[in-house]
């Protein structure tokens, strides 16, 4: 712990005295209490671009066309320039106010075609070999056509692309393209990236694809789990359908029945999804279920009572659960959320009821099962929340503060918690935010709580857009509770005239520079106000 507050007594500190093992990184980010972006430049001259975020390691910002056609990728760098005037802080230069004085482009690339639109929402980043992964689709069409095995009430999209491209000059190395399928590709929500490996949920089929990521840029198939759960479960089910089929056609010469009964008995014996077989996730949450259910109770009249009530009697409920969403526990482990239809394709599902199951890759097992109402699940995410947070081995994303790293967090979780009327729906508001979306979270040291306070409801780490405030947002030193140590305003500097319009506003940080950049829009009225904030 410093002694001190003044950056030039912190370092000469950090020289006399090793940190602890293990806190060396918590202890260079506390310099971060004397470095504060604490100048801004209101409505700077910039691109009319959709400005996506930074990437976790700071070396690029992504942005989109406002025809959601290219992308544009830029370098952030600083601000240069020299002065004679003797004043200790002079007058920005003009050139000093424009956009490329911090950002220089590195290049264009046209990602979607003609009918494809660039999904401006959705981006992830592989650090280790700085690659992105973007999506274009088409429109989605709401009242689609039925078709055989798609989940009926979930839209179509006629095509969705995934595109790998190499951030350094911008080549594309490969795409991977999904046909009247739909994907939540809204801030990741349904594509998943753990180290190497890519999690994309198919919600209109119920399939989540695994891929993985390979150092020569390429997307290789690992993995399909849904109707089938192993490698050889369509080999096992085609070889068993023809056994039957070969049977039945056999009994239907030997019987001379009519062409059409004939047709019906072969249509029944055929092991497809329409009408014979539940998924194989499907099977495998029930079988466990089941046995859960079995389990409890020793005596076997008891068991059958519990089994009637617990499980035949929520059975068909059970069969018309559909995954909403799903990322990676660890290489191994899938966390999977369930429920009704409405809950996966609506935008409010929270008072919808869910189901949470942990599935193993390598058994294709459910593993455990909670509905989203369990306080033991809520224990292991109020103890252990990293786990569900942290997707990558990247550095700076092992910082971001949640309430099992941070006393802090911690403390306002237990005073939510004390301030709930009920237990239970306080237990169902938290988990509602489970499974996390992937890199939705930015790692910039200024949303460290231990280092700053400020308000959430107005500026969080997560990657949200919010309801702008006229009003300066006030990140207050921790250590100093009294201590203003910058102040963050989005839109014009006077505010604006027009009050009667709602703005909603975002906020890009650097991950470990003190910069950022605030973007203020009206709905539906482009172009943005955009502001700097910077350390002079």
């Amino acid at each position: 712990m410093f002694s001190s507050g003044n950056v030039t007594c912190r370092v000469f500190e950090r020289q006399i005295r090793s940190s602890p093992p293990g806190a060396s990184v918590n202890r260079a980010r506390k310099f971060y209490e004397n470095l504060v972006p604490s100048h801004t430049l209101y409505d700077v001259e910039c691109p009319d671009h959709c400005f996506r975020k930074f990437t976790e390691d700071g070396l690029f910002l992504i942005s989109f066309s406002r025809n959601h056609q290219e992308l544009v990728v830029y370098r952030p760098s600083w601000l240069t320039y020299t002065s004679d005037s003797d004043d200790t802080l002079p007058p920005l230069p003009r050139r000093a106010s424009r956009f490329d004085s911090f950002f220089t482009q590195l290049y264009s690339v046209n990602l979607a075609s003609a009918n494809e639109l660039i999904c401006k929402d959705f981006f992830l980043y592989f650090p280790s070999r700085r690659f992105g992964l973007f999506a274009t689709s088409t429109a989605q069409i709401h009242d689609s056509a039925p078709s055989p095995g798609a989940v009926p009430g979930v839209p179509s999209i006629d095509k969705i692309t995934f595109v790998l491209l190499r951030l350094d000059d911008g080549v594309v190395l490969d795409e991977r393209v999904f046909l009247h399928d739909f994907v939540n590709l809204a801030y990741n929500m349904g594509v998943f990236m753990y180290d190497d490996l890519v999690a994309i949920l198919s919600l209109r089929y119920q399939k989540i694809h695994l891929l993985q990521i390979r150092d020569s840029g390429h997307l290789v198939d690992a993995r399909a789990i849904g109707y089938f759960c192993r490698e050889d479960d369509e080999l096992f089910l085609n070889s068993n359908s023809q056994a039957m089929m070969m049977t039945t056609t056999q009994d239907k010469n030997k019987q001379q029945d009519r062409e059409d009964d004939g047709e019906n008995g072969l249509r029944h014996t055929q092991p497809n999804a329409d009408n014979s077989f539940l998924s194989g996730i499907k099977q495998r949450l029930l079988s466990f279920i089941f046995r859960e259910i079995w389990n409890e109770e020793p005596d076997n009249t008891m068991r059958v009572q519990s089994l009637k009530k617990k499980f035949y009697f929520h059975f068909q409920d059970y069969v018309d659960l559909i995954i909403w969403k799903v990322q990676f526990l660890d290489r191994h482990h899938l966390l999977i959320k369930f429920g009704s239809v409405d809950g996966g394709v609506g935008r409010n599902a929270d008072h919808l009821p869910a189901f949470f199951a942990v599935y193993n890759m390598e058994t294709t097992d459910i593993v455990a099962f909670y509905q989203n109402s369990a306080e033991d699940l809520y224990q292991l995410f109020e103890q252990f929340s990293d786990h569900f947070t942290v997707s990558s081995s990247s550095p700076f994303m092992n910082f971001v503060t949640s309430h099992s790293n941070s006393v802090h967090a911690l403390e306002q979780l237990k005073y939510l918690k004390n301030k709930s009327n009920s237990f239970s729906q306080f237990v169902k508001k938290m988990l509602v935010s489970l499974p996390f979306s992937c890199q939705s979270q930015s790692p910039s040291p200024y949303f460290d709580q231990s280092l700053f306070r400020f308000d959430e409801k107005l500026i969080s780490a997560a990657d949200r857009h919010r309801q702008s405030s006229d009003n300066p947002i006030k990140f207050i030193s921790r250590r100093k509770p009294e201590t203003l140590k910058f102040k963050i305003k989005p839109g014009p500097e006077c505010g604006s005239a027009d009050g009667r319009s709602k703005k909603i506003c975002s906020f890009l940080f650097h991950p470990h520079l003190p910069l950022a950049i605030s973007i203020q829009q009206t709905l539906f009225m482009p172009p943005s106000v955009v502001n700097i904030h910077f350390r002079r």
